[in-house]
């Protein structure tokens, strides 16, 4: 078996795949990605490809996502070429479509398998956009987003299969197209995470926090209100003002994922910190930081808090399940999927700050006590159950099955 992985950030959500896959004996597995790639060690079958030029700063605004994406795809194409050129013409390619990278991935091989990674299609009704009312869209909002799903659309049509990590992700591509996509996660690292009641976690202000201690955390790739920062921040003032010993240590960058960055402040951590008032003592921003930290984070956790627009599904919840932690979650999808309230976690109304301060409140009565018949622990233990069906045994397995058909 030929394989080729394409992920502009390779390998992305492919890395344990790719690793399997190339211990497989015959099997020739081939990566490309962008020349900042981060690569997987002593993995040396990476092509990167660098972008001729940016987009032009006179393209009309809608169109400049597609003008980014042709650009990928020219230079994702021409390192197909020179693997074509070299005798490499795989079976099967496997990539996340979501730069553009494959837009020419059949004129270069158009016999291969294509596998597309269907992550999301954005709609201006019923998902993320528009959800939030402190961020209303406009009808400039509305047309441009009609354009930013050309290249998706494209994609799921010349694909020869596709997958989305949930079932809430496949059901925004349009209905005609759903039958191609199967749900498949590609799995978290369930079997290698686990609880540690000897945990500990030093924050940068020298404050050793442990197991058993009142701790709330809060997780994401950067502090935005697509995950619910700004509702976690004013649910932490009420809860800090009520528990006079919890502590909370928020893991996460500056830059923005997902929507926009604040008009009247640098980002979303500073525009928050001036509109509630915390206890610096008790509250840790520790930026990003390295798995074996983020980790303890979640190891030392009383309570985790995972809030989301209706939107992508996050890694950080699954392992915050994964690692035992009583999980404290909005109340939308795709969040319903794996969190069922009072039985594997609580789940919140997105926008209710004060019932999420209740939740927090009732979380930091019950650390510590480690009780084995509470709810706390039964919630924690079904936790921990429930990812194991998001395994990456259980993704590999699911992909295999994509690219064997």
């Amino acid at each position: 078996m030929r394989i080729l992985v394409v992920h502009q950030n390779f390998p992305g959500q492919f890395g344990y795949f790719v690793r399997e896959w190339a211990k497989r004996p015959g099997w020739d597995v081939r990566g490309i990605g962008r020349d900042s790639a981060p690569g997987i060690h002593e993995f040396e079958k990476l092509t990167r490809y660098s972008v001729t030029r940016g987009v032009r700063d006179d393209q009309h605004r809608y169109l400049r996502p597609i003008e980014a994406s042709t650009l990928h795809g020219q230079a994702a194409a021409r390192a197909m070429v020179k693997l074509k050129a070299s005798g490499f013409v795989p079976d099967v390619i496997v990539a996340h479509p979501g730069w553009g990278e494959t837009l020419f991935a059949k004129d270069v091989f158009p016999q291969t398998r294509l596998v597309h990674f269907c992550e999301w299609y954005y709609q201006a009704d019923g998902a993320d956009l528009g959800f939030d009312a402190e961020f209303p869209l406009t009808f400039d909002d509305r047309a441009r987003i009609r354009l930013l799903n050309a290249q998706h659309s494209l994609d799921l049509i010349q694909c020869d299969g596709a997958v989305s990590p949930t079932h809430w992700q496949r059901s925004r591509f349009p209905e005609i197209l759903q039958p191609k996509i199967l749900v498949q996660h590609e799995g978290i690292d369930a079997a290698g995470l686990a609880p540690d009641p000897l945990a500990s976690l030093q924050t940068p202000s020298g404050q050793v926090l442990n197991a058993g201690d009142p701790v709330i955390t809060y997780v994401a790739r950067n502090l935005e209100p697509y995950r619910g920062f700004h509702v976690f921040m004013r649910g932490l003032e009420q809860a800090q003002r009520l528990h006079p010993r919890c502590h909370a240590v928020i893991v996460g960058g500056d830059d923005v994922s997902y929507g926009r960055r604040p008009r009247d402040a640098k980002n979303w951590r500073e525009k928050m910190l001036a509109e509630v008032m915390l206890d610096p003592s008790r509250t840790h921003f520790l930026g990003r930081v390295s798995r074996a930290q983020y980790l303890k984070v979640l190891q030392v956790s009383a309570a985790h808090v995972y809030l989301s627009y209706p939107f992508v599904l996050s890694w950080s919840l699954l392992e915050a399940m994964a690692c035992g932690a009583r999980i404290i979650a909005s109340d939308t999808a795709a969040v319903r999927e794996v969190v069922t309230h009072q039985v594997n976690g609580t789940l919140v109304p997105f926008f209710e700050s004060s019932m999420l301060a209740g939740s927090l409140l009732s979380a930091m009565e019950d650390a510590g006590k480690n009780l084995p018949r509470s709810l706390a622990q039964e919630q924690r233990s079904r936790a921990r159950q429930d990812a194991g069906a998001f395994s990456q045994v259980a993704g590999l397995a699911g992909y295999d099955r994509l690219i064997a058909v």
